[in-house]
This record gives C-alpha cells, structure tokens and sequence, in this order.
C-alpha cells in the first residue's frame, strides 16, 4: 500500500515538473500503441514474436528544454506474456531523450528526428498467481525515431528495455540471483502545441524578433511587422509603404533633398540647392509662373519668352532692353516707335509727330525765305522811344511772321526782347520783357494760338555789338524769333 502511495506522489511530482518547464518552449503529447516482450525464468525473451502479439497503450507529456534535451514523462498499461501464462502491467516513468538532430550532430530542421532515450520511474504487475503482484522501480533505456509531417504533428517509433529491481513477475526466482527484465515497442503520435505568442501575430515569442507587435498587423515569418520597401519602418507606420523612404518623413522619401517629402511634395524634382514654398516647388516671388532660380527678373512679372522678364508695351523687345519699355516700338530703334516715319526714333526725334531730317534732330528744315523774314525782323520791330508800343512800319513784318505760323502749324515761337546799355538796367530789362510780350500779343490777336508762344526779356545782358558807337546800340535793340517744335 505504501509503494503504491509512493508511485502516485512521484507521477504526480513529475507532471508538475514537466509543466512548470520555460512556458515558451514547445509542449508535446504522444499516443502510442504498445507491444511488451518479457525476458525472466518463464519469459521468450527480446525480440522473440512467437507469443500472442499483445497490444497496449501508452500516452507521454513532453516538454522542450534545449536544442538537445526534451523532459517527459510517460504512462501506459498493457501485457505480457509467460511461456504458461499471460500477465499484466502498467507503468509511468519519467525520461530525458538525448536528440541527434540537435545543430551539431544533424540539422535541427531535419524531418527525420533521431534520439536516445532513458528514465526513471515505477511499474506494478500481476501474473494471477501469488507472489506475481506488485510495484517495483523501472530504469527504461532505448532509442527511437521521429518523422516530422508538420510543424505539429508527427510519428515516433521507441524501444525501450525496462531494468527492474526484483524478480518476481513471474512467481520463479532464479538461482543465479537475475532481476526480470521487459522490453517495449512504441509507435504513434506526437502532437505538440504550447508556447507564448503574446502579439497574436501567429509566430510564437520563441520564434518572434517582434514579440510585441500592435494588434492585427500584418508580420513576415519572423513576426515582425511588413517592411514592404525595405526601408526599416514597417508597413503599418510608413506613409510611403511601397517607396523607400526617411524615418524623419515617416517612411517617405525626399528624392530632391528640398525639406518636403515626395508624397507631399508637388515638384519633387527641383534642382539642388533651389529654395521652395511649403507644396515643394520652386519659390516665384512675382508669380508669373517662371521659378526665381530660372527668372532673370525674379522681382517682375514677365513672359517665359523673355526668361521672365516682362515686355509692358507687347513690341516684342523685353523691357530690360526696350529703351522705350512702355511704348510700343522697333527693333531697330530698340524698341522705341518713329511716329513721323522720317527714320528717327522719337526718344530723339525734336519733332516725333513731324517728318523731319536728322540734320534738325527729326524737324522739318525751315524754308530760306522763313529765315529771311526772321532775319529782316532782327530790326525790323520797332517801338515808340522808351515804350513798349509797336509803331505800324513793323506790322508789314509781323504779319509775314503770322502768314508762316499758319502755313505751318508745327511751328512754336520764342519771342526774345533786347536793349542798349543806355539808362537804367533795371528799367531796360523791364522794358525788354514788355516789348516781347507785346509783339506776342499781337500775334495772338492775330490769331495765333497762345501755347504756340513764349516772350522772355534779357535787358542789355546780351549786346551783339558795340554799345559805345550808335550802331552798335542800334543793333543791340531789337527782338529776335526762334522757331522750336
């Protein structure tokens, strides 16, 4: 009674220490068919099949401990046969297999799984017959085969031989003192299972480089979560998952190093170095769709044509080479227009809405008799003595000036009065104004348009003869005429 009280401490005590084992390895149960064989005073002996083929049963719990050790343990009940008789068994032991396909002896991914086997446990057995019934200490020792179908499911085949401590199984002590020995044949199932996949992410903690992967991501064999790109940001956390990127852009690139990763980046091309707005793109200061580092007027808004520079009169000559930028014009005048037509551009035309010669800076010549009368009315204006009244001898003359005023309308007038150096400066260069405001009035009066004419007076500042001999005074007073456009 007490062996057998022993027998259920001991199983009990090696079920837990199999399953207190490291959680993440991996836990396997095996299901066996059995054949026993006896070898005692009344036994066949090994390996002899010439009695009845007995079957029994046996189940195993085995834990994972290293690459070359597994711990298990193992219970199963069966019988056995005597030359006069047949006996019954049942056993549970504990056992260590030593695995070959252990990395340094063969590959541990092998499918065929050799090992060694030995352990340590108890066995009770009763023949029917006194002296047949009881419980004594196995030591079984053998060697088998494992053939791995799928990760978790595969057949084994063991023989083990059971060393006992007595020789009673058969009722016959022998003379020379030989313990019985049975030996067994195990073939069946292995079916493992267990270990920690904490992320559920499919690949056990054992296995997994990412044991902690966010729910419901998608991992590669590792258990780590998809890199699709390759760029060591997974999948789950990349913005760019297809496209290799930068951690700093979450997983996108920035293929033209301007700040703006590609997938936010609307010109993600740009030139090295050039600056750009917040969407990527080259900076246009004035917005006339030409980028700063291709304008050659960044500050202006201009026309691609002309490097963005602008051409306010559309002539077709940029501004920055249009010497008449806001008037329309000519190539050859650089891009100022010649209204007259006479060939000279009116930038230096004296007279731009009149045909005129260069030798006249664009103005038409003056006639010779027009000079003539100008010439003839030096002296020819006179004026009552220290006034500014016109005497009538000087109208013959006056009128001519009015008959070539209205025969050409493009002419202006500038009426210019002068006097002697006799009496009082002050009151000569009053009167010099007053005599060519006077013969301005009468052109007007004669019809002449005012904005036509200007009067100004020099007094005696500009003699153009001798003051000191009465020619000369007789000279120097007088009105002259110059004709301006």
């Amino acid at each position: 009674m007490k062996q057998r009280y022993l027998f259920l401490s001991i199983l009990f005590f090696t079920i837990q220490l199999g399953i207190a084992q490291d959680e993440d390895n991996r836990t396997a149960i095996g299901m066996y068919f059995t054949k026993s064989e006896y070898r005692g005073d009344l036994g066949n002996g090994l390996w002899n099949f010439d009695q009845s083929f007995n079957l029994g049963g046996s189940l195993s719990l085995q834990k994972y401990i290293t690459p070359t050790f597994d711990l298990g343990i193992q219970a199963g009940y069966g019988k056995y046969n005597f030359r006069t008789m047949m006996g019954r068994k049942y056993d549970a032991f504990v056992f260590t297999n030593f695995k070959l396909n252990n990395g340094y002896i063969f590959n541990k991914t092998s499918t065929l799984s050799p090992f060694l086997t030995g352990g340590l446990g108890f066995a009770g057995y009763h023949a029917g017959i006194p002296n047949t019934k009881g419980l004594d200490f196995i030591l079984p020792i053998g060697a088998g085969l494992k053939i791995q179908l799928t990760e978790n499911i595969g057949l084994e085949y063991k023989y083990l031989v059971h060393f006992t401590n007595n020789d009673t199984r058969d009722g016959a002590v022998a003379a020379q003192g030989r313990n019985d020995i049975y030996g067994q044949h195990f073939a069946g199932l292995i079916i493992s299972f267990g270990g920690i996949d904490t992320d559920h992410d499919g690949v056990k903690d054992k296995k997994d480089l990412c044991p902690n992967t966010p729910l419901g991501i998608m991992v590669d064999k590792n258990g780590c979560p998809l890199d699709t790109d390759g760029d060591g940001i997974p999948d789950y956390l990349d913005e760019c998952p297809n496209v290799a990127g930068s951690r700093l852009f979450n997983g996108c690139p920035d293929s033209d190093g301007d700040g703006i990763p590609d997938n936010k980046d609307q010109c993600p091309n740009t030139p090295e170095d050039v600056k750009v707005n917040r969407m990527g793109c080259p900076k246009d200061y004035d917005n006339d769709g030409i980028p700063d580092y291709l304008d050659k007027c960044p500050d202006i808004k201009g026309l691609a044509k002309f490097e963005g520079c602008p051409d306010t009169d559309n002539d077709g000559i940029p501004d920055e080479l249009d010497k008449c930028p806001t008037i329309a014009g000519l190539p050859q005048f650089n891009g100022c227009p010649d209204t007259d037509g006479d060939g000279i551009p009116d930038d230096i035309d004296k007279c731009p809405t009149i045909a005129g010669v260069a030798a006249n800076k664009g103005c038409p010549n003056i006639k010779e008799e027009t000079k003539e009368i100008f010439s003839q009315a030096l002296q020819g204006i006179q004026f009552e003595i220290g006034k500014d009244v016109i005497r009538k001898e000087s109208y013959g003359v006056l009128n001519k000036i009015v008959g070539i005023l209205n025969e050409n309308p493009a002419y202006n007038l500038e009426i210019i009065g002068h006097t002697d150096n006799q009496g009082n400066e002050t009151f000569n260069q009053i009167l010099s104004e007053k005599r060519a405001a006077s013969v301005m009035k009468y052109l007007t009066d004669k019809g002449i348009t005012a904005s036509r004419l200007t009067s100004k007076g020099y007094g005696e500042m500009q003699p153009i003869a001798d003051n000191k001999t009465t020619k000369g005074r007789y000279l120097n007073r007088r009105v002259e005429f110059n004709i301006f456009f």
